[in-house]
């Protein structure tokens, strides 16, 4: 694909993570900084789904299907509005990863990488958030590397949020002028 077909394409900026990465506050400022339009990947969730992370058990692979896709349906139509959009997203699958890039979308993911003690210190100062820190462990267990992904950038966690953004901004911009 030639760069003025990519450039005529809508983007979607995927931020990707563990819960309490830092997904949605990287999300809402490279939306800020783009003029994209911002997707909370939590405001897909069925209450079901929520009430059921919320007692502490992991969704499993088919209560996350109508979400995918829900997810994917919004964006896609988003796009046809011709518009670009940043996803604060899990990621934590491939083949779910996987299913975003088949919308046939100029594609980035930002994978917020850091260590399990980092966002379990973060994820106790978290307020009024459904997801409880005792699931930390099995989104870690669950996050399937990225592993010959080309597409995702992966940056590590562990400075400010403006200087993450930044990077951020910096690494999608060179992405989409390549």
């Amino acid at each position: 694909m030639s760069q003025t077909e990519q450039g005529n394409r809508q983007k979607l900026i995927i931020v990707m993570g563990v819960s309490g990465s830092g997904k949605s506050s990287v999300a809402q400022a490279i939306a800020e900084k783009l003029n994209f339009d911002f997707y909370e990947a939590d405001d897909f969730h069925s209450a079901e789904a929520k009430a059921w992370m919320a007692s502490g058990k992991p969704l499993n692979d088919d209560m996350r299907a109508p979400w995918i896709k829900a997810m994917c349906q919004a964006i896609q139509a988003n796009a046809n509005n011709q518009r670009s959009a940043v996803l604060s997203y899990s990621g934590l699958k491939r083949k779910h990863r996987q299913k975003f890039r088949e919308l046939g979308l100029s594609t980035i993911f930002i994978f917020l990488d850091g260590s399990i003690d980092l966002i379990a210190s973060r994820m106790k100062n978290r307020e009024n958030h459904f997801m409880p820190a005792s699931l930390l462990k099995s989104q870690f267990d669950a996050m399937e590397a990225p592993k010959d992904e080309t597409d995702i950038i992966k940056l590590d966690i562990d400075r400010p949020l403006s200087d993450l953004t930044n990077e951020a901004v910096k690494v999608i911009e060179a992405s989409f002028a390549r």
